[in-house]
């Protein structure tokens, strides 16, 4: 039931509801607020805002955090937030957090992430929400300073009055808490992966092919995400779901207007 006095803070990610990192992501932020979780049963890293048609979905509250109200799902991060406001939450909460993310989810990453595609779908909802991942896709990562600054930035935004389309990508280094220089404000940085097919054979002797690449930055500027990070300090990105490319809408119309 939700509370009419503290705010609603609502918990998804991408990697299921047992993994570790959600577990920290409730750790930091369970004394700010009301926290209620629902997250997908099984991982969905890359699954971006995929949402679930034509089949069934399953909603199940389980018992996994103790007095925090928990449900799995057996759709998408995109699908958790959904049903989250129309049946479990039955409003719509005050923040969105998702994470934290196992793996760094910077630069281009932001458009493939589960992690941040359920954020924006919160925002697309009207819900200020934020995607907070530590750049360690260890089962046994140590999240440590990862809670220290997730409790940090949500309390900081709690006590504002946050844009209804508030969306911020939060990326944590995987160092001690004390090697952390701080929080920067930064732009995407442009790098991507440069992908390769592994071509294989199953035992039946058929072909199959294993994605693998090698990420690659292409930007050199000191103000982006990836230069942040090497340098330890924690990144937080401002993202926004429209995609319009202001300046060649400008261009077009000047030609096609």
């Amino acid at each position: 039931m939700a509370s009419d006095t503290l705010p609603i803070i609502l918990i998804t990610n991408d990697d299921g509801i047992t993994a570790p990192g959600i577990r920290g992501l409730v750790d930091a932020v369970k004394g700010l607020g009301q926290v209620v979780v629902v997250a997908p049963d099984k991982p969905q890293s890359g699954m971006g805002h995929a949402i679930t048609i034509g089949v069934p979905l399953r909603l199940n509250q389980v018992d996994i955090y103790g007095d925090i109200e928990a449900w799995q799902t057996s759709g998408t991060p995109v699908d958790c937030v959904k049903l989250a406001v129309d049946k479990v939450l039955h409003r719509k909460p005050d923040i969105c957090l998702s994470g934290i993310n196992h793996g760094a989810n910077h630069s281009i990453n932001v458009i493939y992430s589960g992690t941040m595609s359920a954020a924006m779908e919160a925002s697309i909802e009207s819900i200020p929400s934020i995607g907070f991942s530590l750049l360690d896709y260890r089962f046994e990562a140590d999240f440590t300073a990862s809670k220290y600054y997730v409790h940090k930035i949500v309390e900081s935004l709690l006590k504002t009055k946050m844009n209804k389309h508030l969306l911020l990508n939060v990326n944590i280094p995987a160092v001690p808490v004390e090697e952390i220089m701080g929080i920067k404000v930064c732009r995407q940085a442009y790098a991507k992966y440069e992908e390769d097919f592994n071509e294989r054979i199953d035992p039946q002797g058929k072909k199959y092919y294993w994605l693998t690449g090698e990420f690659v930055n292409f930007d050199k500027g000191e103000d982006t995400d990836v230069w942040a990070l090497q340098h330890n300090y924690v990144s937080v990105v401002p993202v926004q779901f429209d995609l319009t490319n202001y300046e060649l809408k400008k261009v077009l119309q000047t030609n096609w207007d």
